[in-house]
């Protein structure tokens, strides 16, 4: 049965709000990991004991009050405390309330960066278990600001879901029951609806911000991708003077964000002028009959003071709310993205229990392969092969036969639509993706380096090299004379993707890198196709001993550089259309005989044009 096309867009979705929570709440309260459960018991501790703190503190400005006014008589003090005495206890509430804040935040520090932590870990590994063809048809710097955006927000979230909207509710609860005890339920009343208002007022404007700062992200991460793309691209901008026309491009991408940009700042402007408007006047309203009061005998001054004191207190955590609840949706909308990237299935996998990949010779079968990578264009057609261990076969063919593909089903970036590929008669997708990898080394068209050093890069082969091992391989790869002729030897930094070397150096680096992995099955994709003439042969020494005891499968494109192969397949629109040595195929007449005629007269008007 035919395989049903992937295709990553139609899967890709971001994660809804209530999604993403219940993704979050597990980092809170982890199975087996106890140390994390008593942090965030203790932390809650300490944000009950700071509420109950502060809740308690007016109560204490109202006795100090009272007491200076006269208001209260010295046996009604709390524990016969003077004023003077009072005002030090209102001090000493107020920093018990900043001081267990504090601890709580102490306490809970290691919980979020865990939590952060192993979500980064998370969403790397599975970016790195994502096919080749997520990775190509993706953006790689839109998608290092999803991620850079979606880990940033575990901690905040965590951190307010825990000690923010919880803790507000339970202020706002208690500063409610004081005025409806000490005051009456017309104050609550006044309170009650207030709050509610405003809660409402903040939710609606919020959801419709929470659109325009979507747009903003996208806008955002548009303009950051044209940006990695120019850079990543130095050399091509500058062969075709295009700098002005990569600023234009720039320049346009943030034009839009700077729009969405300051539709958001004035959606916010809007936010806190309404939040303003509606606590203000309840606390006006709140004030106003706490004056009636005082001037009708009923309240004393301390009282006026008081509820002055608890609206002001719930002033602080309502303007927090606006904050945190805006905060907290964006926040749910950056990790919703990275959590839509973590939702993003694998297209290859790994059987349930697949055994590793045992090469006992490396012998090479593809048996009826058909592949496309698009269901409307088919590369391979049943292709019928078996290369023998330990023999150099070669590939040739024009461009979009099927060469480089072959390569990448092989080491199983792609699973094949029908037929098998086995090594040894082990069908590749039986056995583990990481035990294929680590049997076929490659040496590609062109090599990417990573940005470190020289011997950081031929380490890269096999993590675990020594020293004499590393140094062995770059004398195999014939580079070894150049690394020690540098300042700095191995020690010397390659630039990014390696572009302070030269196209011939850089390969050489990728067969020693090849060289000290040493695996049993090598595939060389062109590996020699971008270099002069005289670099290409050089290299070419340095590929035909290292295929020495191998199964060597070569993707080549000059001819001349296959001719020794034990056999040459010619691969025409997905089909196989001649094979044998390179002198039965010149007898034959045919596609390969062609192709040689044509290069080697390339190659001799060359020549005489030199």
């Amino acid at each position: 049965m035919r395989k049903i096309p992937y295709n990553p867009d139609a899967i890709e979705k971001p994660s809804s709000g209530w999604q993403t929570i219940r993704r979050v709440l597990p980092y809170l309260w982890p199975e087996g990991e106890g140390w994390v459960k008593r942090r965030v018991v203790g932390a809650f501790l300490m944000l009950v004991a700071a509420k109950i703190v502060s809740v308690s503190t007016p109560f204490l400005y109202k006795q100090a009050v009272d007491n200076l006014a006269g208001d209260t008589p010295d046996a009604a003090t709390i524990m016969g405390l003077t004023a003077v005495g009072l005002t030090v206890a209102y001090g000493l509430a107020r920093l018990g309330t900043v001081a267990f804040q504090e601890l709580r935040d102490a306490i809970f520090v290691r919980v979020g960066q865990r939590a952060l932590r192993k979500l980064a870990l998370q969403t790397f590994q599975h970016i790195h278990a994502l096919s080749l063809r997520y990775h190509i048809t993706r953006k790689t710097g839109g998608l290092s600001r999803i991620i850079e955006r979606g880990v940033k927000g575990v901690d905040f979230l965590l951190r307010f879901m825990l000690f923010s909207i919880g803790p507000l509710v339970l202020e706002l609860a208690m500063v409610a029951v004081i005025f409806a005890t000490l005051f009456g339920f017309s104050y609550m009343a006044v309170v009650v609806v207030v709050i509610t208002l405003y809660v409402t007022f903040t939710l609606k404007v919020t959801e419709w911000r929470v659109k325009i700062r979507r747009e903003m992200n996208e806008q955002d991460t548009d303009a950051n991708q044209k940006a990695i793309d120019s850079l990543l691209n130095f050399e091509t901008v500058k062969y075709f003077n295009a700098e002005a026309r990569e600023a234009a491009r720039y320049d346009r991408a943030m034009q839009r964000y700077e729009v969405a940009a300051v539709k958001t700042g004035q959606s916010l402007s809007f936010l806190n002028a309404g939040q303003a408007l509606l606590i203000t006047t309840g606390l006006v309203i709140v004030m106003v009959m706490a004056a009636m009061g005082v001037q009708r005998g009923a309240l004393t001054v301390g009282d006026f003071v008081m509820v002055n004191a608890y609206m002001i207190q719930i002033t602080m955590p309502l303007n927090f709310l606006g904050t945190v609840y805006r905060e907290i949706r964006q926040a749910l909308v950056d990790m919703g993205e990275m959590f839509g990237l973590l939702g993003q299935p694998a297209e290859v996998k790994d059987k349930p229990g697949a055994p590793d990949l045992a090469v006992r010779g490396g012998e090479v079968v593809f048996d009826g392969v058909e592949f496309g990578y698009d269901a409307a264009r088919p590369i391979l057609k049943g292709i019928d092969l078996t290369v023998p261990a330990g023999q150099r076969y070669a590939l040739v063919g024009p461009s979009g036969s099927g060469k480089s593909t072959v390569a990448r089903l092989m080491f199983r970036f792609y699973d094949v639509n029908g037929g098998a590929i086995r090594i040894d008669g082990q069908d590749l997708r039986d056995v583990t993706q990481g035990s294929i990898h680590a049997q076929i080394g490659v040496v590609p068209q062109d090599t990417v380096l990573f940005n470190d050093t020289v011997r950081y890069n031929i380490a890269y082969g096999r993590a675990d090299a020594t020293e004499d091992e590393i140094v062995a391989a770059a004398k195999a790869a014939k580079i070894h004379d150049f690394i020690v002729s540098l300042p700095e030897g191995y020690e010397t930094k390659v630039g990014e993707r390696g572009l302070k070397l030269s196209g011939g150096e850089k390969q050489r680096v990728g067969i020693a890198r090849t060289l000290l992995k040493d695996p049993p099955i090598l595939i060389l994709d062109e590996a020699t196709s971008a270099l002069d003439t005289q670099t290409e042969r050089d290299i070419q020494d340095s590929l035909r001993e290292m295929g020495h005891g191998r199964t060597v499968i070569t993707i080549a494109h000059r001819l001349s550089t296959i001719a020794d192969a034990d056999r040459i397949v010619v691969l025409e629109a997905g089909l196989i259309a001649e094979s044998g040595t390179h002198e039965e195929l010149l007898e034959l007449g045919g596609r390969y005989a062609a192709m040689w005629a044509r290069q080697s007269a390339e190659e001799e008007e060359s020549l005489a044009a030199e």
